[in-house]
């Protein structure tokens, strides 16, 4: 619960919408496997060039980051707090 708290406070001075929201919630909350732009947009409902523009925006600003791997097997996790 701190974690999740902690993470808002990070995210607090970014221009986040109501999908990016709802699927980080869901994440924060022990989202089961790994995050790919297809599962982001099945969970937001929305299609796959605006998963990509969520996720990346997201990466971008230190929330998510892009694990090792890439092509089509890309996936991304929560990004770990500044220390």
């Amino acid at each position: 619960m701190l974690a999740k708290a902690r993470f808002w406070e990070r995210a607090a001075g970014l221009a986040l919408n109501e999908r990016q929201r709802r699927v980080l919630n869901r994440l924060l909350d022990g989202f089961e496997g790994t995050l790919t732009t297809s599962k982001w947009a099945k969970l937001a409902k929305c299609s796959s060039d605006t998963a990509l523009r969520d996720i990346t925006f997201l990466v971008d600003h230190g929330l998510l980051r892009r694990n090792p791997g890439g092509g089509r097997s890309t996936s991304y996790d929560l990004a770990a707090p500044d220390a």
